[in-house]
């Protein structure tokens, strides 16, 4: 095996500040983030995201100053998934990074191809960034 993660990063031409609150924003996955699903709901403080992995619960790091957009995903089967993703500054813009983890069992071809949806997520992200202006 090559390695137990790898991380994914793309450079945005925007502030820190602004990949950072749009990331945030729980309502926001469905249009950066393709895999998770097609529906966000909060309930009793809670967010949920209901695709093709069924309905998942999605807890998030709490706002903070330094970038940090942890999550943890939580399956209906129960199993739980430590998300690290990161926004920091880059110049007059930020590159986001996000840590995607070999799973007990995960081959070298899955983690790639995991990576690659993580690739393909993160550039839909700054396409949509970019074009705000």
């Amino acid at each position: 095996m090559s390695s137990d993660s790898v991380q994914v990063a793309e450079r945005i031409d925007r502030p820190a500040a602004d990949v950072y609150a749009f990331v945030a924003e729980p309502t926001n996955i469905m249009r950066w983030a393709s895999g998770l699903g097609d529906r966000v709901d909060q309930v009793g403080g809670e967010w949920f995201v209901a695709g093709g992995m069924g309905r998942v619960k999605v807890a998030f790091a709490a706002r903070n100053d330094y970038g940090v957009l942890d999550h943890e995903v939580t399956l209906p089967s129960g199993e739980q998934f430590y998300n690290p993703l990161r926004v920091v500054p880059y110049g007059d813009g930020s590159e986001i990074v996000f840590t995607v983890r070999r799973t007990p069992g995960m081959s070298d071809a899955e983690l790639a191809r995991d990576a690659g949806k993580v690739a393909a997520d993160l550039s839909r992200l700054k396409q949509i960034l970019e074009s705000r202006g």
